[in-house]
């Protein structure tokens, strides 16, 4: 493994030295410009006008456009850049560049120019979404102009967006004018649907030339397309923007890295040497550090960003428009960080602070698993929008449950332009927001919600009462249903189960697709306010848990092949205790906790052998133990005090079905609470307490090296085996917690 490691660390400085920083061009004999540049594009208005490219060294170039002239002299690599003076909206110019070559570009306008970027639904062209052909047919916008970017991935900046290769189902990328054939050119479905109609509705509402530059690739991350300088600008990604720099054979940090490195290889090949000669054995050949690596997958940070966006800049744009997050949906809240990095990154390299920057919400759908966990990824895409100068178009009502890319994509471009008229270009008009949460107030047992963004007010957009709507009480139980009203700016919510009502939340599930909205018919997001009770079920629903100490406390998202208990008390307590307790919780994502606490006569007299039964441990006991105390909110649940017919089975083998302790009741058919022991001693694992008698197993965690595919369970598990083998489910309980205590004497 260290050979290869190394093979790959050599063979890309062995690449990197043969192709050449991508700041070394190969100095052209003609007069050249990057590929965004090019006859029908459009430039920006009320920007100065950024043009470069390159030619013989130390050339002087001309550039011309209109009546403006400016002129520049190449450096020694043939790099050269002129900055024009701003204009308004207006064309079409003619653009000429002119050295001991010319290049002349025609039909340029001056307008509004965007960048659109992101994964497949901003990649999703337009015969690809509703209404395809139809949209095609009509797309006759001449003052419209499309420029699409290659995909490429890169391990260091390009100078220059790729080429179309010859054959590839996309078409050369060139700035085009908006017609039916060449919205329709690309490889799905044609240019992105999602930008065209942003595009659209700007230029019919502006009335001034638009041009979109498409740069996605369907299935990426985020921060494939982040710069360096983002990941620098937040704290929260510290680390990784420390591997950024590792990989980065300019940065200080690569180069002291690869210099230890160096010198580590040049003793081992001394020592290898001295070895051959003495005929010993050689030692392990030091690794080649992989963080020493760039970006080698289309998943690496920056890879995108050098290969489609570095190219850009410093293309001069008004702003950006961005659809991704599905690829990323699995963070949670660390998403806000990622977007934070992302925006501060094309800020910096475009030198513009206050670079418009508008996203779309990814919409509903059914990705399996964890319901709630969405309802903390938009919780993020939506604190993002704290950023200055950005904004978000929710999509809870356009999105498919069973299609990852929603069809609708008309509204997604209306939504984006909506934030870039009000916010860009200050059309105070526009309605650019659906209702988003202003504050929470409680009203005896009913909470009232206050809303910003209602227009004319709030409304249904069905009818039909409010949904998604959910409350948690102060006191018991997890969130449930609430009964929704609208009043005024206002809705007004209450459940006859909940009697103190102390937090809401709403839209929290990924198969959401709420119908509260404003009369502007733009929806409302997912969000939630309040604060959700902690409560300690051990001091509220075990009376005699006063009278224990606890030992150990483990929560059981740490499972894995070593268990590091968060508290661990052995050292405090007195070695001499006469009864064991075990207490259980597993929270689902609603908030609702199962609970079961079991308490026995001492079966051992070690601390040590009362936790989870590691080999290291030293537990492994399969026997009947006395004077159960049961307490547990899960129906079905025989409890009560002095229950006979208690056994574990804790122990980290391997075990079998086979009844071999003739367990009264257990069956050899399935996993229960008789199975056996087998090899090898470090297996499955089983931390089992059962009361035979009422042929139940209580509660369950079971191979615990699987960490979130570890076995968890309270009760007999329903299907399969009772004893929760092979359930793999650790993974579904967002918290989860097993607390060990003792009796002392």
């Amino acid at each position: 493994m260290r050979k290869t490691n190394w093979a790959r660390g050599l063979g890309w400085l062995i690449l990197l030295a043969a192709v050449g920083p991508a700041w070394e061009q190969t100095v052209p004999a003609e007069v050249r410009l990057p590929r965004v540049f090019g006859s029908h594009m459009v430039l920006q208005q009320e920007k100065p006008v950024q043009v470069w490219g390159w030619s013989a060294a130390n050339e002087t170039v001309t550039v011309t456009l209109g009546a403006d002239t400016q002129a520049a002299t190449a450096n020694d690599r043939g790099e050269w850049k002129v900055t024009l003076p701003t204009r308004k909206a207006g064309g079409p110019f003619t653009l000429k560049v002119s050295g001991s070559s010319s290049v002349v570009f025609e039909d340029v306008l001056v307008g509004e120019v965007w960048l659109a970027s992101g994964q497949s639904n901003m990649e999703m062209g337009i015969g690809a979404s509703r209404d395809g052909k139809e949209e095609i047919a009509a797309a006759n916008y001449p003052g419209l102009r499309l420029f699409l970017v290659a995909n490429r991935w890169s391990p260091e900046p390009q100078a220059d967006v790729a080429a179309w290769k010859p054959g590839e189902a996309q078409p050369d990328n060139h700035w085009k004018v908006c017609t039916p054939e060449t919205v329709a050119e690309g490889g799905w479905g044609g240019f992105s649907a999602a930008a065209y109609y942003f595009g659209r509705e700007l230029h019919q509402k502006r009335h001034v030339p638009v041009g979109l530059i498409d740069a996605t690739w369907g299935g990426t991350r985020i921060e494939s397309w982040t710069p360096p300088e983002g990941f620098a600008a937040v704290p929260a990604l510290k680390s990784e923007y420390e591997l950024v720099q590792l990989g980065d054979p300019r940065t200080p940090a690569h180069q002291q890295r690869l210099q230890q490195t160096l010198q580590a290889t040049e003793q081992w090949l001394a020592a290898a040497r001295q070895a051959l000669v003495k005929q010993q054995l050689v030692p392990a050949m030091p690794a080649y550090p992989a963080e020493l690596q760039p970006p080698h997958d289309v998943q690496n940070a920056t890879a995108l960003y050098n290969g489609m966006i570095h190219p850009l800049q410093p293309f001069p744009v008004r702003g950006a428009i961005w659809y991704q997050g599905e690829s990323n949906s699995s963070e949670g809240r660390r998403y806000t960080e990622r977007m934070k990095a992302l925006i501060a990154g094309w800020r910096q390299v475009w030198a513009d602070g206050d670079l418009a920057f508008f996203y779309a919400q990814i919409a509903p759908y059914d990705y399996g698993g964890n319901g709630e966990r969405i309802g903390e990824f938009w919780e993020a895409q939506a604190e993002a929008q704290a950023i200055p100068n950005t904004g978000m178009a929710v999509l809870t009502d356009i999105g498919n449950l069973k299609d990852i890319h929603p069809a609708n994509k008309q509204d997604v471009g209306r939504r984006l332009a909506a934030w870039a008229l009000a916010k860009t270009y200050g059309q105070t008009e526009v309605v650019y927001s659906g209702p988003t949460f202003k504050a929470l107030s409680l009203e005896g047992n009913q909470l009232r919600v206050t809303f910003d963004h209602v227009a004319d007010g709030l409304a249904s957009r069905d009818g039909k009462p409010l949904t998604w709507f959910e409350v948690i009480d102060a006191d018991e139980g997890g969130f449930v249903k609430a009964e929704a009203r609208i009043e005024g700016a206002t809705v007004v919510l209450s459940a006859p189960e909940v009697k103190h009502p102390v937090a809401m939340r709403f839209a929290w599930n990924m198969l959401a697709e709420p119908n509260l909205m404003n009369t502007a018919g733009l929806p409302a997001g997912a969000f939630r306010a309040g604060t959700v009770p902690k409560r300690d079920w051990l001091a509220l629903k075990v009376p005699e848990a006063g009278q224990y100490q606890l030992v150990y406390d483990l929560d059981l998202a740490k499972l894995g092949p070593t268990i590091s208990y968060d508290t661990d008390n052995r050292a405090k307590l007195r070695p001499a205790f006469d009864r064991v307790a075990y207490f259980l919780e597993l929270q689902a994502a609603d908030g609702d906790t199962q609970y079961l606490y079991v308490s026995m006569d001492a079966f051992t007299d070690s601390l040590a052998k009362i936790g989870v039964p590691t080999v290291s441990s030293g537990a492994r006991f399969q026997q009947n133990v006395a004077n159960l105390n049961v307490y547990s909110n899960v129906k079905g649940i025989v409890t009560g005090m002095k229950l006979t017919g208690g056994n574990i089975e804790f122990w980290p083998n391997n075990y079998g079905m086979p009844n071999g302790a003739n367990v009264p009741n257990a069956s050899g058919q399935v996993y229960d609470f008789g199975d056996e022991t087998a090899e090898p001693p470090d297996g499955y694992g089983s931390m089992q307490i059962h009361n035979h008698d009422a042929k139940q197993t209580l509660f369950a965690v079971n191979h615990w090296s699987a960490g979130p595919g570890a076995d968890l369970g309270i009760g007999n598990q329903a299907t399969a085996n009772p004893d929760w083998t092979f359930a793999g489910n650790a993974g579904k309980w967002p918290a989860k917690r097993l607390r060990v205590l003792v009796r002392l004497k």
